[in-house]
């Protein structure tokens, strides 16, 4: 992958990388840690959901003929033989002009063909009269099947109920754990390793000095990482020397990416493209975007077992703003084809913008802005300076206002299109 001094566009980049990425192998893990996992295999039923015929309401479960013509002004009376609780099994028949009290979920019993709720009968009476409920009074006619969940009625026994590739959400673990499974093979969460490049760098928690600065990217990006399911593994801050990168770099090789921030650009002091291609094959580009121009990506090889494995490799520029925006373009898709999931793309809509911004260089302009909702449409207002190091501009933004390399640039009134970094409506 050699380097290449001309401008590509972001979707060669980012066919580029994504075309270095292979979806990562399946593990078992409890339900409870598969949230937002893709599923590795099939799922299928082994019995009947719901188990057995049972009652949707608290009521009397009764055949329906028996309830023929009944009114609150002609109840029709029915003999009640059993009280089945939820959980409980029925040990009676309901024969002609008898009743069985019945509790939301429990087995119906055998001949009930119907359940009247409580509130359709005259229970509530008989209770103030001294509770004697050996007999009920029914005051509606009930129709066959009326208040009652059919066995098989949400899931039938050998049906496919959960697809390989479907993204575990709640009402997927739900699912699990009613077909009482309390594991799910789901594709494995990346391990991304992050080094923070820069001998101006300093971690949080040591004393500022002059001439340093604290190192943000290692952090936002690290959140960004476990934001979109992967595990971040957090090597540092890797000098300005030969030596202090390589040991930085050989401890990230047992991740499944290695992502660097810095040290991509042409500067003489930017000595991590030197490094890197001491170990594998590491293109250099600048891609037609803004911020966010230089961009390193490759392999890092590394033998183990006397088998090569590659790394991907994704270098990031070293301004704040432009590594979040880097990230959001290239890493977040690869960390999710990784996992297995099939749509990398945010939501994006068409907004008015409210402020001017220019074009002046052909680049892909990333515009931080805060979106609001006025009536049915969208408006887009720029959060202040743009400067790639205002790193604040991305805390106050919701959304990143496209403007075309292909245009000089909008102005107030245009209609943009707007990723958003944060969308409601998701």
């Amino acid at each position: 992958m050699p380097f290449r001094d001309e401008m590509i566009s972001v979707e060669e980049a980012l066919e580029k990388v994504l075309s270095y990425i292979d979806v990562l192998d399946p593990e078992e893990k409890p339900i409870l840690q598969c949230m937002g996992q893709v599923l590795a295999q099939d799922v299928y039923a082994s019995f009947n959901i719901p188990p057995m015929d049972n009652a949707a309401m608290d009521g009397y479960a009764v055949r329906a003929q028996d309830t023929k013509d009944a009114s609150p002004s002609s109840p029709r009376y029915l003999l009640v033989i059993e009280e089945v609780a939820a959980g409980s099994l029925p040990s009676k028949e309901v024969v002609p002009g008898t009743a069985v009290r019945i509790m939301t979920g429990a087995p119906l019993p055998p001949g009930a063909d119907a359940v009247v709720p409580f509130e359709d009968t005259d229970e509530v009476n008989r209770k103030a009269l001294g509770g004697d409920l050996s007999q009920i009074g029914i005051m509606c006619e009930a129709k066959r099947g009326a208040n009652i969940r059919r066995h098989g009625e949400d899931i039938a026994q050998g049906e496919l109920v959960l697809r390989k590739g479907t993204v575990l959400r709640p009402q997927e673990i739900g699912v699990l754990a009613s077909l009482g499974r309390s594991t799910a093979p789901v594709i494995r969460r990346p391990r991304i390793a992050i080094l923070a490049t820069g001998d101006e760098l300093l971690d949080v928690g040591q004393p500022l000095t002059l001439g340093k600065i604290y190192d943000s990217n290692t952090y936002t990006i690290a959140a960004e990482v476990i934001r979109y399911g992967g595990i971040p593994l957090i090597l540092g801050i890797g000098r300005d020397s030969v030596e202090s990168l390589s040991r930085k770099i050989e401890q990230g090789l047992d991740a499944d990416m290695l992502i660097t921030s810095g040290g991509v650009s042409k500067g003489d002091y930017d000595m991590v493209k030197d490094v890197l291609a001491q170990y594998g094959e590491i293109g250099f580009w600048t891609v037609r975007m803004k911020p966010g121009k230089p961009l390193a990506f490759g392999t890092i090889r590394k033998v183990i077992g006397g088998r090569e494995r590659q790394v991907p490799h994704l270098g990031l520029p070293g301004n704040p703003v432009s590594a979040m925006i880097t990230f959001e373009q290239f890493a977040r898709p690869a960390i999710l084809k990784m996992m297995g999931k099939k749509s990398w793309t945010k939501p994006t809509i068409r907004a008015t913008i409210e402020d001017e911004i220019a074009n002046s260089d052909g680049r892909r302009i990333f515009a931080r802005v805060v979106v609001t909702k006025r009536g049915e449409q969208y408006y887009a207002k720029l959060t202040g300076p743009q400067g790639s190091g205002i790193l604040t501009s991305m805390t106050k933004a919701n959304g990143l206002a496209i403007v075309p390399e292909t245009v000089k640039g909008v102005k107030p009134g245009d209609v943009v299109e707007v990723q958003m970094l944060d969308w409601e409506q998701e």
